[in-house]
């Protein structure tokens, strides 16, 4: 196992990782910008090295700064979170050129996988159900013309390189096409510096479902179950559970097992999550792989019981895995809420601040992972996202009553968060009913909002009726 590693990231994910860590008797390096010398995981680490100003670019991207952290304090491997450069193929050959290991997969298979056009070519030819559209990036807008003709209206125009729902563009007709596709690759090329988009069918009220993969060096992979992350904005998750109340067990088999069969077909390592979306009429198809643990993996960790963090640090390490698929089991509910700094009610608008007052919740299978704490300043050039309130039960209907209380306590005064919309949507009956998809915030909002403002729910509404 490794003696020290370094952090190439920040917040909550940098402070799960320093914890791992810290049960493996692993040292850590943490490294900050200017703007974050008072964050938590700067004061948890080992050891912190000041890597640059605030921006992003010149600190938390600035692969060199990185490096030379990393070898001159000693250590031996990079973990890389997410976001920032996890899925940089660059970056990882960088890393093991620096006689490192990059804990994560190779920068090859990162480039396979972090291609979506390309991605979706591998998986056509491993046998896993891709969405129709076309065979790789388009040529020209006539070529992406022919193919919106021949797989029907609606379409998306999608990057090659994308995330979080950048450089795509819903098309629902001819005369849209062209310039949905101007405006795709303008936006991927400020994006990802890569304008390359492809073409395919626009699934109509799909469900987000999304497995959880580690693999280790060997060659064994095993897949930890699925995630429904349907609850989304602007293409963004908000929610997650699992297991998904949309599979049956026979539909969880299949699934899973292209997941695997996914993984194996690119030669994966480490941990990494295939994400499918599926259609009402109860088909699925490959969407894209995510070369990276995912925020939203404590749903799975609940559930499973499986530290997987740990398990990537020993895979990286040459480790075999520490289980086999039929030692994974399922057992409860488990649901996730991400609490963003940000106001609903003005379109999800990001609102830092300073952390005047705070108090996470407790008790009985209630998880909060954070880097906040009270009297803490939100930097205005990183991500919104502040903390993640996770609770587990026996059931369903159970892990909804629990999140409900867990989110009454939580208090978080000095900006707005998103957590009160969360809270509503738990009253929803179509999400009680699991009866939802991916537009269902974009399709109840305004009443999600008055119901924010009044301190009601549809719950009670009901009840009055």
């Amino acid at each position: 196992m490794f003696k020290r590693i370094l952090i190439a990231n920040r917040g909550e994910i940098a402070v799960r990782v320093i914890r791992a860590c810290r049960e493996l008797d692993i040292e850590t390096v943490a490294v900050y910008s200017q703007a974050d010398a008072d964050a938590l995981h700067v004061q948890l680490a080992t050891k912190a090295v000041c890597i640059g100003p605030a921006k992003a670019a010149q600190s938390y991207l600035n692969q060199a700064a990185l490096l030379t952290a990393a070898v001159e304090t000693g250590c031996e491997a990079v973990h890389p979170g997410y976001g920032f450069l996890s899925e940089n193929p660059e970056f990882a050959d960088l890393v093991e050129r620096c006689g490192l290991k990059f804990i994560g997969p190779t920068g090859d298979v990162i480039r396979k996988m972090g291609n979506k056009a390309a991605a979706r070519a591998l998986m056509q030819q491993a046998g896993v159900p891709v969405v129709p559209g076309s065979d790789g990036p388009i040529a020209s807008a006539e070529q992406a013309a022919q193919i919106a003709e021949k797989i029907g209206y609606p379409v998306l125009v999608k990057a090659s390189a994308g995330g979080g729902g950048r450089g795509m563009r819903r098309v629902d007709s001819p005369d849209q096409l062209a310039a949905s596709i101007a405006s795709a690759q303008a936006e991927a090329v400020a994006c990802f510096g890569d304008g390359e988009v492809y073409i395919e069918k626009l699934i109509l009220r799909p469900r987000h479902i999304e497995f959880q993969l580690m693999a280790d060096e060997l060659g064994n992979v095993v897949h930890f179950g699925e995630r429904d992350c349907s609850i989304q904005r602007k293409n963004q998750k908000l929610m997650e559970e699992s297991p998904s109340k949309a599979l049956s067990p026979e539909l969880r088999a299949r699934m899973g097992a292209d997941a695997v069969a996914a993984a194996k077909a690119c030669g994966y390592r480490g941990a990494g999550t295939v994400e499918f979306v599926l259609a009402p009429d109860g088909n699925y198809y490959f969407i894209e792989m995510n070369t990276r643990i995912q925020v939203e993996h404590p749903v799975t960790e609940m559930v499973t019981g499986v530290d997987l963090v740990r398990e990537q640090l020993r895979v990286a390490a040459g480790l075999p895995l520490s289980v086999t698929q039929e030692d994974v089991q399922l057992t409860g509910h488990a649901i996730e809420v991400r609490v963003n700094a940000e106001d609903p009610a003005a379109g999800f608008r990001p609102a830092p601040g300073k952390t005047e007052f705070l108090h996470f919740p407790g008790g009985p299978g209630v998880r909060v992972d954070s880097g906040l704490y009270n009297g803490c300043e939100l930097s205005p050039y990183y991500d919104s996202m502040v903390a993640k309130i996770i609770v587990h039960a026996p059931t369903r209907l159970a892990a909804i009553r629990r999140m409900r209380r867990a989110l009454e306590e939580l208090i978080v005064e000095g900006y707005p968060t998103g957590a009160d919309l969360a809270h509503i949507i738990l009253y929803h009956p179509d999400f009680l009913k699991g009866s939802y998809d991916t537009s269902f915030i974009a399709e109840n909002l305004d009443d999600l909002l008055r119901w924010c403002e009044t301190g009601g729910h549809p719950e009670a509404e009901q009840e009055e009726a």
